[in-house]
């Protein structure tokens, strides 16, 4: 029964890192042509993302919300919308307004290291050696790896970086409220909850950001909506679904050691769009990710501890 549980495990780790890993590719296809003519900002990217995922989801929403007895619950949902999916909805795509979507996707295995840091500060997690030692080597990866994003930058600077890191900042203080604080709600519950409660920002969102006026008017609008649509629904919440899933049958850092393979994707579609990427790069994704086994390697070692008991 259990190794069945973790060939399920492992199944969705790695159906969510294609996914997740050609999501650079797609909101950079959503923002420029081919011929990097602009077609959508990355404010209406980030808003028609979120306001077409809530509306998908809004149907199963509403049977959830009659599970809903606890208001504090609906707290933690909300933490869940804002910081796993519509603040870095925005984040994302303006770090590609400056960064590669190879790059963006290699500075989105910072998630485990911040997941392990939120889950010790915040929620009290124990924390082994092998994990401290995964934080140190992680660090290293971490500068090693922003020093050498000027190598790739198109016109970005700290300031695209930090949004990606603040991004995945956001990501592990998600991935600890579901686990935590949502345990006794499904996947599919927590994820429409949390896109219902988006709704409205969503679509207030669409229109100060002037989304119906680049539809109306934009050559490219309609290319560019495509590309958005598959980002909304398989990237945001299918995707969204299928996480929270595997928050929910695994640890907090084996969820978020999607971010091991989200990366090689990411590269490796990049580099089929032929986007540059330097040897430093690689480099210090591989010390971030030596970082990221070390930090896994404490997990296996208590889960393995708790089977002999």
């Amino acid at each position: 029964m259990k190794m069945l549980k973790d060939l399920k495990n492992w199944i969705l780790l790695i159906l969510l890192s294609l996914i997740w890993g050609s999501s650079f590719i797609l909101m950079n296809k959503g923002m420029y042509t081919s011929g990097k003519e602009k077609i959508f900002s990355f404010e209406q990217v980030g808003a028609l993302r979120m306001l077409i995922a809530s509306i998908a989801l809004s149907p199963f929403a509403l049977k959830a919300l009659k599970k809903i007895k606890d208001k504090r619950i609906l707290g933690s949902v909300l933490i869940v919308g804002f910081s796993g999916n519509f603040i870095p909805a925005f984040l994302f795509p303006f770090a590609q307004t400056g960064l590669t979507s190879g790059f963006a996707g290699m500075l989105n295995s910072f998630t485990p290291i911040f997941t392990v840091i939120i889950g010790f500060i915040v929620f009290g997690n124990k924390l082994g050696k092998s994990q401290i030692i995964g934080m140190f080597i992680g660090t290293i990866g971490i500068i090693l790896l922003m020093y050498s994003g000027s190598q790739v930058a198109l016109t970005g600077n700290w300031t695209h970086i930090s949004a990606i890191l603040l991004a995945t900042l956001m990501y592990a203080i998600s991935l600890n409220t579901i686990k935590h604080k949502l345990s006794d709600l499904k996947a599919i519950e927590v994820s429409s909850l949390a896109f219902f409660l988006l709704l409205i920002p969503s679509t207030i969102a669409l229109f100060t950001t002037e989304t119906h006026l680049t539809l109306q008017f934009n050559p490219y609008a309609l290319n560019g909506l495509v590309f958005i649509g598959i980002l909304s629904i398989l990237g945001t919440a299918v995707a969204v679904i299928l996480f929270n899933e595997l928050i929910k049958n695994s640890s907090t850092v084996f969820a978020s050691s999607v971010t091991y393979f989200i990366p090689v994707v990411a590269v490796s579609i990049g580099l089929f769009f032929k986007e540059t990427l330097s040897l430093w790069q690689v480099g210090s994704m591989f010390i971030v990710l030596s970082g990221v086994f070390f930090i896994n390697l404490w997990d296996s070692i208590r889960a393995k501890k708790t089977e002999i008991k």
